[in-house]
């Protein structure tokens, strides 16, 4: 197999521009124009698609890009391997996460884990959609709750609890609801499902609840049940904080939800180098 070409190809793909798997590679985009193209006379097959604005993978070029991903990472252990860099990791990881546990759990660990390590560089990506890791090149995503079955690899690195509860003022005025049935009588604040997950006699239930907001923001949600307009159900990481003041009380907690997993999952054919390994255990360590 000759080599010319995948690197350049690789890192256009990844960066959706020339330009910068020029400047990443720190040769002249006109260089790995050549070299791409070179590559695709090679191979008798079209492996991008350009235009002015954006370039992109053709289907043969995403088949052809995960290969070459992998064999790549293949050789970054291999060098690893002979220079000793694990006692010094070094180069990129491409993770996503949801958005509000990126920003408030995850990201401020992977700062703290960037200061012990300076010549790791991370890209990452928070949404709340489930995004291709092949598709994406990314080297690891978290995921929350149940997962799905999939050639994905697993690694648990902690768990969530989710609160129902309301501020004092609101329990004062209409009361506190004292079992399942009785959320039908009060005002819920709902994100974007219309039901209430919950734990019954060992068994899950889903209750459909009904209110005056539906927010898609966690944030937004708190800060309706701290001023007393309803009832919330949302993650430990939003509400813990107020629960600890005061400002909000737990309600129906014998009928809380089994804790879900706050997982990170990664391609099973990608074997995880060193500095992918290293961050998943500061993760865990300080998550768990």
């Amino acid at each position: 197999m000759q080599w010319e070409g995948i690197s350049e190809f690789v890192y256009v793909a990844e960066h959706e521009s020339f330009t910068q798997a020029a400047k990443q590679l720190g040769i002249s985009t006109a260089q790995v124009s050549r070299q791409v193209g070179a590559l695709e006379k090679r191979l008798k097959v079209k492996l991008l698609y350009r235009t002015t604005r954006k370039v992109s993978l053709t289907e043969e070029g995403r088949i052809f890009y995960q290969h070459c991903r992998a064999v790549l990472d293949g050789l970054e252990i291999a060098e690893q391997a002979v220079t000793n860099l694990q006692s010094k990791p070094q180069g990129k990881i491409k993770l996503t996460a949801p958005v509000t546990y990126g920003e408030q759990q995850l990201l401020p660990l992977v700062n703290d884990f960037m200061q012990y390590y300076p010549d790791i560089e991370v890209n990452a990506f928070l949404s709340n959609q489930k995004l291709d890791l092949i598709d994406g090149g990314y080297d690891l995503a978290i995921r929350i709750g149940r997962l799905p079955d999939s050639t994905m690899m697993a690694k648990k690195l902690s768990s969530r609890t989710n609160f129902v509860c309301a501020a004092p003022a609101y329990i004062e005025q209409y009361g506190a609801p004292q079992t399942l049935t009785d959320l039908k009588q009060h005002n819920c604040l709902l994100g974007t499902l219309d039901y209430w997950q919950f734990q019954d006699a060992g068994k899950e239930k889903k209750i459909r609840v009904t209110g005056s907001v539906r927010y898609n923001s966690g944030y937004s949600l708190m800060d309706a049940a701290l001023k007393g307009l309803g009832i919330v159900q949302l993650p430990d990481y939003y509400v813990q904080k107020h629960l600890n003041t005061g400002a909000l009380v737990s309600m129906l907690e014998k009928y809380s939800e089994i804790e879900e997993g706050i997982w990170a999952i990664y391609p099973h054919n990608r074997q995880l180098s060193p500095k992918i390994r290293l961050l998943l255990d500061h993760l865990h360590t300080h998550l768990s």
